[in-house]
């Protein structure tokens, strides 16, 4: 039985009108009502309850019940309320490019969700705009980039959504690349998405530390349902991506780059951490000097750029890139002998 609002104590003394607001409110949360919990509420019996359904009725509300007497299930058709709610064109347009850029999780229950929802809200659109709205997959995309396969995460994912909303602890195991498998108990704080995957931040509860994992590598996720706990108050996930150069931090350190003329608009043209500062060279470089933590995805960037971009700090740093460099131009060694 639902409990009475509690700025509601005595639902019983409320006048007739004031009931069938309450009666309404109460058919339309979600899962309806029971009749017996009206009976209660507002100390009516039987014939009076009938009564006023029917005078609802009456009134065009939809009222949906299955069931009969004090058993019987009450609850309102989806659509009501809706009647003058609608969304715009361009409101339409910006669900539905937003939906594409989530295309990598097609094949799971959240990308159904989305498609559910999307189908939902598209129904508040006026005629007009729903019929130019007919080419939008034409006209909008978000171009694809090479992503991470989940099409087999549908049950880890749902998992992962529930423990977030619900709170609850979970039990899991974490391959790490190149990495033993390793168990953790987490109190998962936020799914993020990154270059067409997934990632969650969650609080490794034995070492008390927040750390990034990525979805794909759970061996095994389960969340525990009968334990909940709280939420921290003080979280912000943006302060687990200040000082990465991506998604996985490292040993923040001050990188300094100098680009060379063919680099340089390339490099102007972006935003690439926010701790960024752009000086112009007289010979039509740029230098670039950001304060990130020095991890694999900042490597990749740098050796992208190849020849038309020099390390000028940290050291270590460009030895790295450097040594990379010179692996790659010998080529690996294969298993007779030979060079690729």
């Amino acid at each position: 039985m639902h409990k009475p609002f509690a700025t509601i104590p005595d639902e019983s003394k409320l006048k007739k009108a004031q009931r069938f607001v309450r009666i309404i409110q109460l058919m339309q949360q979600q899962g309806g009502v029971e009749a017996s919990d009206l009976l209660a509420r507002f100390d009516l019996d039987d014939r009076t309850l009938r009564r006023y359904l029917a005078d609802l009725k009456d009134l065009g509300i939809p009222i949906r019940d299955e069931g009969r007497g004090a058993g019987r299930h009450l609850w309102l058709e989806a659509a009501y309320g809706r009647q003058g709610v609608q969304i715009t064109l361009l409101e339409l347009v910006a669900l539905r490019f937003g939906r594409s850029m989530v295309d990598f999780l097609e094949g799971t229950g959240f990308a159904q969700d989305m498609d559910d929802a999307l189908e939902t809200l598209s129904t508040l659109a006026g005629e007009a705009d729903m019929a130019r709205a007919k080419d939008l997959d034409r006209k909008f995309m978000a171009v694809p980039e090479h992503r991470k396969d989940h099409t087999g995460d549908a049950d880890l994912i749902e998992d992962i959504l529930s423990a977030l909303i619900y709170q609850n602890p979970a039990e899991a195991l974490y391959a790490r690349v190149g990495g033993r498998t390793k168990s953790y108990r987490l109190h998962t704080l936020t799914l993020a998405t990154y270059r067409q995957g997934l990632y969650l931040f969650a609080l490794d509860v034995k070492e008390g530390k927040i750390k990034t994992f990525a979805v794909d590598r759970f061996r095994h996720f389960s969340r525990i349902r009968g334990e909940h706990f709280d939420y921290p108050e003080d979280h912000d996930p943006t302060t687990m991506l200040q000082d990465a150069f991506g998604i996985i931090g490292g040993e923040v350190q001050d990188v300094i780059l100098r680009f060379n003329r063919r680099a340089s608009p390339y490099v102007r043209e972006r935003i690439w951490h926010q701790s960024q500062v752009l000086t112009q060279l007289e010979d039509g470089g740029v230098l670039l000097k950001i304060r990130v933590g020095v991890a694999h995805e900042l490597v990749s960037w740098i050796m992208g750029f190849g020849p038309d971009v020099c390390i000028e700090a940290p050291a270590e740093l460009s030895a790295r890139v450097r040594d990379l460099h010179r692996d790659a131009a010998e080529g690996w060694e294969l298993p007779s002998g030979r060079r690729a």
